[in-house]
């Protein structure tokens, strides 16, 4: 097969020289309600494409590489005193397979216990290309199934404005849980 980025031929979908050249992740942060830290490893401008193929079966494979490349590094560096869960938002499976599991699966390590259909909206509007306005006007309703531990690393694979991890968040506090941080591939914020 040809590499999706350089189109050499390559036995990945893309090659690891392009991994290496566009895919080093960086740490970019900023904080949404309460002051709970979003770390985001990519400027959305940057791989835009890539994110977009979680709409077809190609995003399985591209998810993963995106995976490999960040939550997973993230995760042979992380430590903690104690044993803590990462919830992926609403990782519903969809064309196959869920884009969000797929980031949260990544991140088992020692220290991180991924659990899975945790959280799920209830409103099934999209808000990829809505507005700020569009976003508050339609919330996403989540419902969440308790956790057995109580210190959660928050997943979505997309910051834009900052209100689907702000309720998700919200609900988890609800619930008696502490959301220590959110991660997500890349913030859409970032020029």
């Amino acid at each position: 097969m040809k590499c999706l980025l350089c189109e050499k031929l390559s036995f990945a979908h893309i090659c690891t020289s392009c991994q290496e050249t566009f895919l080093t992740p960086s740490i970019y942060k900023r904080k949404i309600l309460n002051n709970i830290e979003v770390i985001s490893f990519y400027k959305y401008k940057d791989i835009k494409d890539l994110l977009h193929t979680k709409h077809t079966d190609l995003g399985y494979y591209i998810y993963n590489i995106l995976a490999l490349n960040s939550f997973v590094k993230f995760a042979k560096e992380f430590q903690y005193t104690d044993t803590i869960t990462s919830i992926a938002v609403d990782d519903n499976v969809k064309s196959g397979y869920s884009h969000t599991a797929i980031l949260n699966k990544a991140l088992k390590n020692k220290y991180i216990n991924p659990q899975y259909n945790k959280l799920r909206a209830k409103n099934d509007i999209s808000y990829s290309g809505k507005s700020k306005e569009f976003r508050l006007l339609n919330p996403r309703n989540f419902s969440f199934h308790n956790s057995s531990l109580n210190d959660i690393i928050l997943i979505d694979d997309i910051i834009t404005t900052g209100s689907t991890l702000t309720q998700a968040t919200q609900v988890i506090q609800n619930s008696k849980k502490e959301v220590l941080f959110c991660l997500t591939l890349a913030d859409a914020s970032l020029k």
